[in-house]
């Protein structure tokens, strides 16, 4: 006997479940399309904003050199580790390029080139990387949060922000990036479940790149798509070719706008592809073929916006020559930059951490002081003893 039927028993039985038990959306509307949403190559794509193109094509373009360029840092030692996001620059750009000034960026690891389409320096991007700071930026300045190794955790954090926005009357949307992988999380469906309890104005935008490392997406999750899962939260689910820089920007810029206007968060699926390696330290070829690889090499970002650029007459050799002169120049320059040697302060280990230490932290702290002034001091005798020789 099922508990309903303990409850219909010596009384009238219930047909369906009570109001408060039903769902208060339609489930309809909040699903989606069967196809991933594509403009290039479609129709669509003649009534692009010229202007827009030639700015996407510039920023994706610039985000293959940055990408090839830190890649290469880890070979000469300057970074520790890498996470490429080659072939996922169209994510990356038009995630920067479809927030407003006040908004806020909530990237993962892979997403340093986010960060530097919405103006962060690239060095500072890449401090983290380079394990000489937490983070190597401003937060609030930059509004774009930490960038985050721990998989999923930025994204209650967006969720918190976007919130506490709507509560002051801000105007503020969050937008938060988050990969395949990321999805398997329980930060992923807390968040979403928060955000779409409070209505709060954050998009949530996965970049489906087919692999959590080595991990298919088909060992994943069974769901038709990951943004179908948008649905069992009561949010919109929205599909889209994440290597379509101008759907991508189109599509988050109606989430930021419907969530800006109080329409609650949207979930969008990007489908796009890591070309490169999960970082400098994983070998792909272990887990797929390089068939598999060269097919979405057709499907290149780059690519595509240069055939559309090209085919309405937007662009020549010589205008593609100065954007990937533009870039090599801003590869050059981080090259250059990266190459000296930063000055550290070992105590800066305990700044920024929490607003008032802790004890455990006070008492490391004094245990690291304590060995940079026995450093000193013996420095300092070895020196007298030089001194002492020559004289």
């Amino acid at each position: 006997m099922t508990v309903m039927e303990q409850q219909g028993a010596g009384h009238a039985a219930r047909t369906a479940p009570p109001p408060a038990w039903q769902p208060s959306t339609d489930p309809a509307p909040l699903l989606p399309d069967a196809e991933p949403y594509r403009v290039l190559g479609t129709p669509a794509a003649a009534h692009t904003d010229p202007a827009l193109l030639r700015r996407l094509h510039a920023e994706v373009v610039r985000g293959r050199r940055y990408n090839t360029q830190a890649t290469a840092l880890t070979k000469q030692g300057r970074l520790a580790v890498y996470p490429s996001s080659t072939g996922q620059e169209a994510c990356q750009v038009a995630a920067a390029l479809a927030l407003g000034e006040r908004d806020w960026l909530f990237p993962s690891y892979r997403d340093t080139l986010a960060a530097v389409a919405r103006g962060l320096d690239p060095v500072e991007a890449l401090t983290l990387l380079r394990g000489d700071w937490h983070t190597g930026y401003d937060p609030r300045e930059h509004r774009i949060a930490p960038l985050c190794t721990p998989l999923a955790t930025q994204l209650p954090h967006a969720v918190g922000l976007a919130h506490a926005a709507r509560l002051k009357g801000d105007d503020v949307v969050a937008l938060a990036l988050v990969g395949d992988g990321g999805t398997s999380e329980g930060d992923f469906h807390e968040a979403l479940n928060f955000a779409a309890v409070w209505s709060a104005p954050v998009v949530f935008l996965v970049q489906n790149n087919g692999f959590a490392i080595s991990v298919p997406l088909a060992k994943q999750t069974a769901a038709p798509t990951l943004a179908h899962k948008a649905v069992g939260y009561g949010m919109p689910g929205r599909l889209v070719d994440g290597n379509d820089a101008v759907a991508v920007h189109e599509v988050l810029g109606e989430a930021v706008t419907r969530a800006r206007e109080g329409g609650g968060p949207t979930l969008i699926e990007a489908l796009t592809y890591r070309l490169d390696a999960h970082t400098n330290a994983d070998d792909a070829t272990r887990y797929r073929t390089d068939d598999e690889v060269e097919a979405w090499r057709a499907h290149d970002p780059v690519l595509l916006l240069e055939r559309e650029l090209t085919a309405r007459g937007l662009i020549d050799e010589a205008g593609l020559k100065a954007v990937r002169d533009d870039a090599e120049a801003r590869a050059a320059d981080l090259r250059e930059r990266m190459n000296q040697d930063p000055e550290l302060e070992p105590m800066d280990l305990f700044a920024d951490v929490y607003a008032e230490r802790t004890s455990q932290l006070r008492e490391q702290a004094a245990q690291l002081r304590a060995e940079l002034d026995a450093e000193a001091e013996a420095e300092a005798q070895a020196a007298d003893g030089a001194e002492g020789g020559r004289a």
